[in-house]
């Protein structure tokens, strides 16, 4: 979850002012905020996430504690593949988080001969993500999903209209799925270069190449 900093200071001779941070993840808005109370010039102080939800720091420091053992700071990226020549579709998707002070990356994909178009494949795909969210027990957080699709990544975000009935379809589907899990969704847009992880995994569904398997990312020293 990402937050910003709202505090009202306070000089000696009684001035005050109303200061706002930049957005941060709340950990380190946590460090920030207690290191500014150490100074005795904070009159209140509190943290704000995207819904305008004000925290106060024990209900943050809280909130992480909770968190900490469980699926958080997750990214999900998607891609989807179609055979045209087959009318065949691949999936992938890869799912970043932290658990246990601890960096994770799963990695899925899937087989389908049900998809019509490359659209429909990149929604499934996403859904996917979705599918193996929820099978990690994961609920009420933010959640970036990242992929190269303009068409899901735009109409998900309400700036393009779903004309087709099928994307139309799968995008209430997706829509469905985040309410049930209370999952607040940030959707971002990279090119294909840069999602060329799970480009490969859709193409190793489609050639028959199952992939699923969960690992803790082990930085270089």
């Amino acid at each position: 979850m990402n937050v910003i900093i709202e505090w009202t200071y306070k000089t000696p001779k009684g001035a005050t002012a109303v200061l706002r941070s930049e957005e941060m993840p709340a950990a380190q808005a946590l460090l920030l905020a207690e290191d500014m109370e150490k100074t005795g010039r904070v009159k209140s102080l509190c943290c704000i996430d995207r819904q305008d939800t004000s925290w106060s720091l024990k209900e943050l420091k809280a909130y992480l504690t909770e968190i900490a053992s469980e699926p958080h700071n997750i990214a999900v990226y998607f891609d989807g593949g179609f055979d045209r020549g087959t009318r065949q579709a691949g999936l992938g998707c890869a799912i970043y988080y932290e658990q246990n002070g601890k960096p994770y990356r799963l990695r899925k994909n899937a087989f389908s001969s049900e998809l019509k178009s490359n659209n429909e494949a990149e929604y499934a795909a996403l859904y996917l993500g979705l599918v193996e969210l929820e099978l990690l027990n994961v609920h009420h957080l933010p959640v970036r999903f990242i992929g190269d699709s303009q068409v899901v990544i735009n109409q998900l975000n309400g700036e393009w209209p779903a004309m087709e009935k099928e994307l139309a379809s799968w995008a209430d589907k997706i829509d469905a799925k985040l309410a049930q899990l209370a999952i607040q969704p940030e959707y971002q847009l990279i090119s294909r270069k840069d999602n060329t992880e799970t480009d490969r995994l859709a193409s190793q569904a489609l050639n028959g190449i199952d992939i699923t398997s969960t690992s803790e990312i082990v930085k270089d020293s």
